[in-house]
């Protein structure tokens, strides 16, 4: 598929865009918001924003602003005191953010995400929700990590990851990851205009990793993939660029690297299943299960199965492993962690005998499981 065709059509006809810009975009060369460069992204937003596209921005710079407006000359290790300075930065970047968007008579709307927001089916749905009434209100959402209360075990790792995953869970047309490079380079350093699977971009990855910043291009292409993946359309390009995302959404050449989607989309409930809800736990699987599952689109049934980890109850979503540890696909468990170790190995007719109670049939049903090719 040639870059033309992705930049004349599906990036033409998208209407429902989320941006992704990194602190090194946002900051200036003494660490302090860039007013200046702020504005202008806001300018190229509220042009989009007229010609009726709903830009979603996910935004870092939070740690950053805290840290000049603390004149803190380095990033603290201590957690509480990270958190401390993520507080006070986000209100200055949503400040700045205001103050551009407010020449153009646009409200924003701030939504702070941790990664356990998007595991909860509840609050993922109403993510959703909030996000389209706010575009519904013409406002501009921007969404950060709650970096004041996160900690490891609820981050997302990087605001690449946080924009692939509000990409997938908005079901948006185009995810646009804004760098200061200008998109993913050849071992010359040359600009790749059209990459077709993400994947394969991983051997021209460099550490390029900023003091502020906390992803690379590693974390971008992973981003990407997540997005294609989906069956949506990924870009990598240089946020430097004068009036990027009008040209981007204008079908202009030679701007970033486009990533080509998958053929079929992947429903919400798929996505949600699939990519976006982290596993509560894992089991493996015999090779003749295995083959079941990717070669004949079966159900996932307890004779198959041969090892349980982790907790997990009736309803969450469990990753299933082949025998070599392979990913095959993850699903809603309808059994919990304790149950599934009982019925391991045994065939459905055991399960009252064995639970004392009727039971499914299914470990997991097809309908609620995603495999992956």
């Amino acid at each position: 598929m040639p870059s033309t065709h992705l930049r004349q059509n599906q990036l033409l006809k998208a209407r429902h865009i989320v941006v992704k810009l990194g602190t090194q975009l946002l900051t200036d060369d003494t660490g302090k918001l860039d007013q200046t460069y702020i504005q202008h992204m806001a300018d190229q937003v509220a042009q989009l924003h007229s010609q009726g596209f709903w830009v979603t921005l996910v935004s870092s710079g939070a740690i950053g602003a805290g840290l000049a407006e603390l004149k803190l000359s380095k990033r603290p290790k201590d957690v509480a005191q990270l958190q401390a300075v993520a507080a006070v930065g986000q209100r200055k970047l949503m400040t700045c953010f205001h103050d551009a968007f407010e020449k153009h008579s646009l409200e924003v709307g701030q939504l702070l995400l941790t990664r356990s927001d998007l595991d909860d089916r509840v609050r993922y749905l109403n993510f959703r929700n909030c996000i389209a009434a706010t575009h519904r209100f013409g406002c501009i959402p921007i969404i950060n990590e709650n970096d004041s209360v996160a900690v490891d075990e609820i981050r997302f790792g990087d605001n690449d990851m946080l924009g692939a995953l509000a990409c997938n869970a908005l079901r948006a047309d185009v995810l646009v990851i804004l760098s200061v490079v200008e998109g993913l380079l050849d071992d010359q350093g040359q600009r790749i205009d059209l990459v077709e699977n993400a994947k394969s971009g991983m051997k021209y990855a460099r550490e390029d990793k900023t003091a502020l910043g906390t992803g690379g291009i590693s974390t971008k292409l992973e981003a990407a993939q997540l997005v294609t993946d989906a069956g949506e359309v990924a870009v990598i390009a240089n946020g430097r660029i004068a009036n990027v995302l009008v040209e981007l959404f204008a079908g202009r050449q030679g701007v970033g690297t486009v990533f080509v989607p998958a053929k079929k989309k992947l429903n919400s409930r798929s996505r949600f299943i699939g990519q976006t809800s982290r596993p509560s736990g894992k089991i493996t699987i015999d090779d003749g299960a295995a083959k079941a599952l990717t070669h004949k689109g079966k159900s996932l049934l307890a004779t198959g199965i041969t090892q349980v980890k982790g907790h997990f109850e009736h309803g969450q979503v469990i990753e299933v492993l082949s025998t070599d540890g392979v990913s095959l696909a993850r699903g809603l468990s309808n059994y919990s962690d304790a149950e599934l170790k009982l019925i391991q190995g045994k065939r459905s007719n055991q399960f009252l005998k064995i639970l004392g109670r009727e039971a499914y049939a299914e470990v997991i049903h097809r309908d609620n499981m995603v495999v992956f090719k």
